[in-house]
């Protein structure tokens, strides 16, 4: 019987469960079209974000408290991040085409691939990727507003802290207890923004709409991001948060018959190979502050270099 490399195992599973994330959001974009015209995108930000900390306090039940202060501070980051890839992306939206403000914000994902990746031969499948994306979604189509492309340039910032800071806090804090402060965080920056409009609004349908929004595009999603950063590398996790507009493309084909374009299939043909190339060659080892507590507190050897560490 042939053994499977444990290196390549852990790459597989954090590979499904990076696919499983970006297909919960696809569904819950396209669920989300409706509260758009009642409540505002930002308004629907907001209540998704609101019930995804609701829920994860509920289960997680963090201690924030007796988290290290580098741990914490990473956290609340990560939350800060968090809210603003939400709302500047459906700002930038709202002021260019959605080709264009999906291909800029693809920009953060990349450059941390890039980045990461350390050496030449790295930088193949964020470079095939990058061309993918562009293929997929033609941005040289419609002109954009200076401030839509700084909401889209500003989302891709925060997208790419988004990845760093998820596998940071990932490593350091067991189960999804980061995950449940980090979420909290941003729904209270949210708040800030659309929060008081949005509960004078709110009915007994739209709270049940926010509370399934919030599973399929915040709790499912990014619980399952966490636990892949666990197994990938940041290189690798970026590279493959490009075949997101391969899926939204097969998901458009497929539920409303909308055909691709013979660009759209060769940029799907792109971002697919890249993220196969991605998978065979970026795991990692899950970290031991992340494997062996299931309380939420710190292992005793948790490495101390949180916001440097080298992946």
């Amino acid at each position: 019987m042939v053994s499977i490399p444990a290196s390549r195992t852990s790459a597989r599973s954090g590979t499904l469960m990076a696919l499983g994330s970006m297909s919960c959001i696809q569904l819950g974009l396209a669920l989300s079209v409706r509260l758009f015209a009642e409540i505002g995108p930002l308004g629907t930000v907001w209540l998704r974000l609101a019930w995804g900390a609701v829920i994860l306090l509920a289960v997680a039940r963090p201690r924030p408290w007796r988290f290290r202060r580098r741990v914490l501070l990473a956290t609340v980051a990560l939350g800060i991040v968090t809210a603003g890839v939400t709302m500047l992306f459906i700002a930038a939206v709202a002021r260019m085409p959605l080709g264009t403000a999906s291909a800029l914000e693809f920009l953060g994902p990349l450059g941390v691939a890039v980045v990461r990746g350390g050496g030449r031969r790295s930088l193949l499948w964020p470079g095939l990727a990058a061309a993918g994306v562009v293929l997929l979604t033609h941005p040289w189509q419609g002109l954009a507003s200076p401030v839509g492309l700084a909401c889209a340039l500003g989302a891709a910032i925060c997208w790419a802290g988004y990845i760093i800071l998820t596998q940071a806090v990932g490593d350091e804090v067991a189960g999804l207890q980061g995950l449940a402060t980090s979420i909290t965080v941003a729904a209270l920056v949210a708040s800030l923004v659309s929060g008081p409009a949005v509960i004078g609004a709110a009915t007994p349908r739209l709270l049940l709409a926010g509370f399934g929004l919030a599973m399929l595009l915040l709790v499912v999603p990014f619980s399952l991001e966490m636990y892949a950063l666990r197994r990938l590398t940041t290189s690798a996790f970026g590279t493959l948060m490009c075949l997101e507009p391969a899926l939204a493309v097969v998901a458009g084909f497929a539920l409303l018959r909308q055909v691709p374009a013979a660009w759209s299939l060769a940029g799907v043909a792109f971002v697919i190979a890249a993220g196969l190339g991605a998978q065979r060659s970026g795991a990692r080892t899950v970290p031991r502050a992340a494997a062996t507590r299931a309380d939420g507190d710190l292992a005793p050897d948790a490495p101390a270099g949180l916001l440097t560490r080298q992946t």
